[in-house]
């Protein structure tokens, strides 16, 4: 009588895994939490009376790279699946190592536009959501950027191969939903009063 497969502590290649309904479980959450933010962040400027954000509209310039860098990083991670899936571990693992840099590289930019902001935490309501927000990303981001670490190593040493990825996968689902948040962040925070003008 035939056994179903079980997974190992590495993830071999039942997609389905524990591994699987866990990492949806948790973007379900994180999702749930970065709507409630967003939520919040429209709800109290529509009954704010004053301008909106107060300083005036954001500058796109450093975000717009920024968000092309973050996107970038997911392409990079999805290479190194790819790659690996294909049997090829140590170029997964550049691949991997890249997006790894990227998203470093991403959150040095964004700590860098937080110094240049001429508000802070306690400002004003805009200013407690900005950071709140965006912070709550950048946490993610080096959770992310974690994870990404310990998968280019296990793929370099081969504990990730064309039948064992479940982790990999699992990994870059994280990431994307990662990056995907930015999205929506960026849309809110930096668009918006661009689209819809600063309301007095």
């Amino acid at each position: 009588m035939n056994s179903l497969p079980v997974s190992n502590a590495l993830g071999d290649k039942v997609r389905l895994s524990s591994g699987w309904w866990g990492m949806l479980a948790l973007i379900v959450t994180e999702a749930s939490l970065f709507g409630y933010l967003l939520f919040a962040y429209f709800y109290l400027q529509s009954q704010t009376p004053q301008a909106w954000p107060p300083d005036g509209a954001p500058k796109l310039a450093i975000p717009l790279i920024n968000t092309g860098i973050l996107l970038g990083s997911s392409v990079l991670v999805w290479l190194g699946e790819r790659a690996v899936r294909r049997g090829r571990g140590r170029a997964g693992a550049a691949w991997l190592a890249a997006g790894f840099v990227a998203g470093a590289l991403f959150a040095v930019i964004q700590l860098h536009e937080w110094q240049d902001k001429p508000y802070r935490l306690g400002s004003h309501v805009y200013g407690s959501l900005y950071f709140t927000i965006t912070g709550f990303h950048l946490l993610h981001v080096l959770v992310g950027l974690g994870v990404l670490a310990t998968l280019a190593l296990w793929c370099f040493i081969g504990a990730q191969d064309r039948q064992r990825h479940t982790a990999l996968s699992v990994g870059a689902l994280y990431w994307h939903f990662v990056d995907a948040v930015w999205l929506a962040v960026f849309s809110a925070l930096y668009l918006t009063p661009w689209l819809f003008g600063v309301r007095p």
